[in-house]
């Protein structure tokens, strides 16, 4: 006689043992459940044009410029349409990373709210219209702190 609970069991255990190893080794990986809520969308930053009125909107207060950002953008982006960047600092309490890139048609890019105890670092893709300053602001113990980079487009981007 089969005992089926048992078997079940061991398949449940197998099949979470591999799971766990995959996730744990890398070989999977988990998605991140950030969308934030309506009321959470800061649709009006994302709708200016301009990146000082973009900042102004989101944050309220003028950058600082600092060296405790590293932002990673390649100098010449072969195609505009998929440019990448990764932003991380060393600064202390980062409650929020945000990408901007100058002369596209709106300044705000990426937006990103960096939980308690969260390793301040983000990777994007960004799409530019144009050769172009690309800017990371840190909010980070209520100060707000910049970097930013030229990015040379050579082909693409969002204007063609």
């Amino acid at each position: 006689m089969i005992n089926y609970d048992r078997r079940s069991l061991l398949k449940q255990m197998l099949g979470g043992s591999v799971a766990l190893v995959a996730v744990s080794g890398g070989f999977l990986a988990l998605p991140a459940w950030a969308a934030p809520t309506e009321s959470e969308w800061p649709k009006e930053a994302f709708s200016k044009k301009k990146m000082d009125e973009a900042i102004e909107t989101l944050y309220g207060q003028k950058p600082t410029e600092s060296d405790k950002i590293s932002l990673d953008v390649p100098t010449i982006a072969q195609n505009g349409a998929v440019v990448p960047v990764t932003v991380e600092s060393t600064l202390e309490k980062v409650t929020s990373i945000a990408l901007f890139v100058a002369k596209n048609p709106f300044a705000l890019t990426a937006s990103f709210d960096i939980p308690d105890g969260t390793m301040p670092f983000v990777s994007n893709r960004l799409k530019m219209a144009e050769t172009s300053d690309v800017s990371a602001l840190v909010m980070a113990d209520g100060k707000l702190y910049s970097t930013s980079k030229n990015v040379k487009v050579t082909v693409g981007g969002c204007g063609g």
